[in-house]
Formats: structure tokens, C-alpha cells, sequence
């Protein structure tokens, strides 16, 4: 496993600082048919590779995950900075108890300065072409890698990877097919928010 696979893994297990958006540098650009918004990043490494520009604990809204079943309220920040490149990460965790099948998710979103290519080339044993809302993307499901299920996306700074761990509230692994299920419409909900 490569070192953004274990920063991936690593990141779900880290219980930050909660987001709060007063630490960040906001900058509104509008014209005539839309707003955005710019953040400064708040990390950047020595690389060269380009700035990571999208923040998932401040550039996704919070009532998109609720509606996803996540408590934004609960997110916290799950930053990776390496020196080569950087993540930008948002923990969140979804505890909707099925007894016997699972306790709840785990749920990881970062935003790095590796590039798709970079991503397919560590996890081509795992990973198939896809595309999310039409933007290019991989899904990548690792049988070593128990109830996990991740998601990658090409963004112009690099990727987003959205990971998944099922907590099954049972010894062993979940059967596969439940490590994704309900994970594309997810992706899918967050997409339009990631600068391209």
C-alpha cells in the first residue's frame, strides 16, 4: 500500500479539531451567471504539484451530508500534509444501527494534489474506470481491505478520494456487496461541489 493509501486508512481514524470556518481565507468571485467561492488553502507542501484547492470540511455543505445521513455537526478535519504532496481531509461518521448487519459507517473525503493517473497506477489491482456525474473517477474495492470501499475523482489539482469502512455489528467481514452499496449516489451528491 503506498503512502496516500495509508494516509487514506490513517485519516479514518483520526478524531481532529471539528471544522470551523472562521479558519479559513474566503474570497467571493461572482459574474454574471454564477458564484463561487476561492478558499486560500490551508496547507501546502513544497512540491511543485498544484495547490489543493477544494476543502471537504469547508467546501461541501453541511446539509448535504445530513441528507446523506452524516452529522456535519460531528465532521472533523483529517489533514495529511506529507512534504511531496498534500490531503486536505473531513472525517464524518453515520451510526444507523441494523442489528446483526452493521453498526454504521465511517466515512473519509480528502482532497489531494496526486493526480488520477498516480492513484490508478498504486491501485490498478483494485480499481475500474469510472465516471461520476461525467467526471472521470475510479472505484476501488480491495478485498484486503475488509468492508472498505472508495471512490476517487479527477479534479484539475488532483484527486478527491471518498472512503467508506462499514462497521459491521458482527465478527468478520460484511459480505462484499455491501461495502459500496449506496456509495455512487453518495459520490454523486458531493461531486458538484468539488472545484473542478
Amino acid at each position: 500500500m503506498g503512502r496516500w493509501g495509508i494516509v487514506a486508512l490513517a485519516a479514518l481514524a483520526v478524531m481532529g479539531t471539528a471544522c470551523s470556518p472562521g479558519s479559513a481565507d474566503d474570497v467571493a468571485v461572482s459574474d454574471e451567471t454564477a458564484t463561487t467561492t476561492t478558499r486560500t488553502p490551508r496547507i501546502t507542501d513544497d512540491s511543485g504539484r498544484p495547490p489543493v484547492t477544494f476543502d471537504p470540511c469547508y467546501d461541501i455543505p453541511d446539509d448535504v451530508m445530513h441528507a446523506a445521513g452524516y452529522d456535519a455537526a460531528k465532521k472533523e478535519v483529517a489533514d495529511m500534509p506529507m512534504g511531496t504532496y498534500t490531503f486536505l481531509g473531513c472525517a464524518y461518521d453515520k451510526r444507523d444501527h441494523i442489528p446483526g448487519v452493521r453498526r454504521g459507517y465511517g466515512l473519509n473525503i480528502l482532497a489531494g494534489n496526486v493526480t488520477l493517473d498516480e492513484e490508478f497506477q498504486k491501485n490498478a489491482h483494485v480499481a475500474s474506470q469510472t465516471s461520476i456525474n461525467g467526471r472521470p473517477a475510479l472505484l476501488e474495492v480491495d478485498p484486503d481491505a475488509r468492508n472498505g470501499c472508495k471512490y476517487a475523482l479527477q479534479t484539475d489539482f488532483g484527486v478527491v478520494l471518498v472512503t467508506r469502512v462499514l462497521y459491521a455489528d458482527h465478527s468478520g467481514p460484511a459480505p462484499q456487496i455491501d461495502w459500496c452499496a449506496g456509495m455512487e449516489n453518495l459520490v454523486a451528491s458531493v461531486e458538484p461541489f468539488i472545484a473542478n
